[in-house]
């Protein structure tokens, strides 16, 4: 899951801070666990933030810059590396994004951002930030549309999304756009990758009220992302995590079935053409 390999220029923002602590730590002679110690974080968190896997916390930057005699410079890295365009709330779980090997999500309203088309992200970003410019809205469209290279490597995540069926009647961009996007669901079906579920609104309410989506890794515990009104959360807790599988299982067992949902989405999908 490393970003930083040997002899390689890190290829990230969060790599080249991580790089930055282990060359520090290993000057100061600390070990992973004395480092911790000393920034009030744990042994394992150190470990990813110097792999790349974490974006570390601003906490932890000014730690660092306590520890090492550094007055203000891993605090200016971080905000440095958190500058890829996204919130820098949004950063740590973009990373996590490229490295899980499943991605569940949960729509609750508005279409996960992955399975966007331009036009539909397009109207949703005009309707959040109506007084960016065009070129503002183009360039979060294009960062948007970037995040499915994942869904491109010769081992792609296993995607599972259970999208509410309101996520299907919203008449976000108009009809036409909307036409397009279930067109879209259903060639992005086809994947033995991809696997998409209706919860129908018939099902009466749902566990959670609100999106999520949990992460899960092939060598760590898993992570859940929700969306706020404001931000979102990347939660790491187990006890959340637990809790938010077992809401996941419950929703996906309420929804319909895979080819029952995609008879749904044509159905739709032709009622928009109408």
């Amino acid at each position: 899951m490393s970003e930083a390999k040997e002899g390689q220029e890190p290829s990230s923002g969060a790599a080249f801070l991580g790089a930055e602590v282990r060359t520090w730590r290993m000057q100061a002679e600390l070990s992973q666990r004395e480092l911790g110690l000393k920034a009030n974080y744990g042994q394992q968190y150190v470990a990813k933030v110097e792999a790349g896997e974490r974006l570390a916390s601003p906490e932890f930057a000014d730690a660092c810059d306590r520890v090492f005699g550094t007055p203000g410079m891993f605090a200016r890295l971080r905000k440095r590396a958190g500058q890829h365009g996204y919130p820098d709330w949004f950063v740590p779980y973009v990373q996590l994004e490229r490295q899980a090997t499943g991605i569940l999500d949960y729509s609750a309203t508005l279409i996960m951002g992955m399975l966007q088309t331009p036009e539909y992200a397009r109207a949703v970003f005009r309707s959040a930030h109506p007084r960016d410019t065009a070129d503002q809205i183009d360039a979060r469209v294009t960062r948007r549309l970037q995040r499915r290279e994942v869904m491109e490597r010769d081992a792609p995540p296993l995607l599972w999304c259970v999208l509410s069926e309101a996520c299907l009647r919203i008449e976000v961009g108009g009809r036409e756009v909307m036409r397009a996007q279930l067109a879209h669901f259903l060639a992005e079906a086809e994947s033995p990758h991809i696997t998409l579920q209706v919860l129908p609104l018939s099902a009466g309410a749902p566990p959670v009220p609100g999106s999520f989506t949990l992460l899960t890794f092939d060598d760590g515990p898993s992570i859940v992302y929700a969306d706020t009104a404001m931000a979102g959360q990347t939660i790491d807790s187990p006890a959340e995590v637990e809790l938010a599988t077992a809401r996941y299982d419950r929703i996906r067992a309420s929804a319909l079935s895979p080819d029952d949902s995609l008879a749904v989405i044509r159905r739709l999908m032709e009622d928009y053409t109408r």
